[in-house]
């Protein structure tokens, strides 16, 4: 048993690998800010203890962790290093946990922690999985095989890795703050295929991810050219219903409980992992059409005679995305989208594309935008974005009541940040 200490235990990949370690057997604990925050309810019912940041409880036989949003001036970095602990970082130490298993990592610009969360219900029903997922979910298992993990593309991060599979669900340019356009996106994602041991499964429709220059990969998508293709696809208010074909041969037919293209993919990736691993299909299927979901990814409950939704979509493709599944479940009811802009260099950078995209929606609300600690303080203001979007409307937590506006609305909150507590204010007006 080996005594881990995160710094930044609560952020939710940080969170997710806690969990991981608990259950191998391993003593944890970490530091946080004191404001509760959702992921901390399942390490504090593990009794996992969470002190303060600055709180100096960490001892040199501990394993240091530090969160990627920390830099090393940070207090407890200092105190790791005074007291001679050893000292990793997150994506460092991910990088050496699981060269030890089966290493499946999902990236791409969007769909990640939905799609690691989907691979990681059906490998789990097959063979003892270990799995770490970016809403914060994260479990260790005995006897492992699989390791199932969210990789990063941020700053980079994901370069830590030698994955046996690679799941690349798309690419695009985001996180202007650090990369400067797409190309340089490319770049990094071919730098992680280029590692990948033995298999990239890819969203072949996608232009970008078309520009990898690869050896081994197997494509999905709906069209002829994949390897891995969605046909016969039947939407309806229930879920999805698709055949998938396989180097020109039919596979299987699936009927997923999911709303909109992205998730027919999410599933073709899946499906590729299992087909590669030789998984019956029809187990496949049934352990598909049993997954209820992440954490924050098109979460719905129900407030009188309105649905609200919950979803991190905080990138323009992402919202068209969620507003798109929103139609295709209620399509007879008015959608109403408040969507909270998730730091200035993102906004700043994609204000008519979230503009474009936040239209599929029959009214829009926006609140102000969510900065980030990595960014240096912008001139762009949320109202620029109203002004040239005249028909947009800023909701406070002051005047979140004019929601009750909408009789049998679909309310559908979305963004990255701190999104949870304009829900909670119009939920406490009930």
């Amino acid at each position: 048993m080996r005594k881990y200490y995160l710094v930044g235990i609560k952020g939710a990949g940080m969170s997710a690998l806690a969990n991981v370690l608990y259950d191998m057997g391993h003593s944890v604990t970490g530091s946080d800010i004191k404001d509760m925050l959702f992921t901390q309810v399942e390490l504090e019912a593990k009794g996992i203890v969470l002190h303060e940041f600055g709180s100096q409880m960490i001892e040199s036989d501990m394993e240091v962790i530090v969160g990627n949003a920390f830099n090393d001036d940070h207090a407890d970095v200092i105190n790791a290093k005074m007291v001679g602990a050893h000292v990793s970082r997150y994506h460092d130490f991910l990088g050496k946990l699981v060269s030890g298993f089966v290493s499946i990592a999902i990236t791409g610009t969007h769909g990640k922690t939905t799609t690691t969360g989907l691979l990681s219900h059906v490998l789990r029903l097959a063979e003892p999985t270990t799995y770490l997922i970016g809403d914060g979910t994260g479990k260790g298992a005995i006897n492992s095989k699989y390791f199932v993990f969210e990789a990063c593309e941020y700053r980079r991060h994901f370069l830590a890795y030698h994955p046996d599979y690679l799941i690349i669900t798309n690419i695009e340019h985001d996180h202007p703050d650090y990369f400067k356009d797409v190309d340089d996106v490319i770049s990094a994602f071919q730098g992680i295929a280029d590692q990948c041991k033995k298999q990239v499964i890819m969203w072949g429709d996608c232009p970008f991810v078309q520009k990898l220059n690869l050896n081994n990969s197997l494509k999905y998508g709906f069209s002829d050219h994949n390897d891995v293709i969605a046909r016969n696809v039947i939407k309806d208010s229930e879920g999805t219903m698709f055949d998938v074909v396989i180097g020109g041969h039919y596979y299987y037919t699936f009927k997923t409980p999911f709303f909109g293209d992205h998730m027919v993919l999410n599933s073709l990736a899946v499906i590729s992992v299992c087909f590669s691993e030789g998984m019956n299909p029809k187990s496949v299927a049934k352990d598909l059409s049993l997954f209820m979901g992440v954490k924050r990814r098109f979460s719905e409950r129900e407030l009188n005679d309105q649905i609200m939704i919950d979803d991190y979509a905080h990138h323009p493709t992402e919202i068209a995305a969620t507003l798109k599944a929103a139609r295709q479940k209620y399509a007879t009811r008015n959608i109403v989208a408040i969507f909270q802009p998730h730091t200035f260099s993102r906004t700043t950078t994609f204000a008519q594309e979230f503009a474009d995209a936040l239209r599929l929606a029959d009214h829009v609300y926006l609140t102000e935008i969510f900065g980030s600690a990595r960014e240096d303080v912008s001139n762009f203001d949320i109202n620029i974005m109203l002004d040239a979007n005249k028909d947009f409307e800023l909701v406070t937590l002051d005047d979140i009541g004019k929601l009750k506006q909408y009789e049998n609305g679909i309310l559908v909150f979305m963004g990255a940040g701190d999104i949870e507590k304009y829900e909670h204010a119009y939920m406490n007006l009930q």
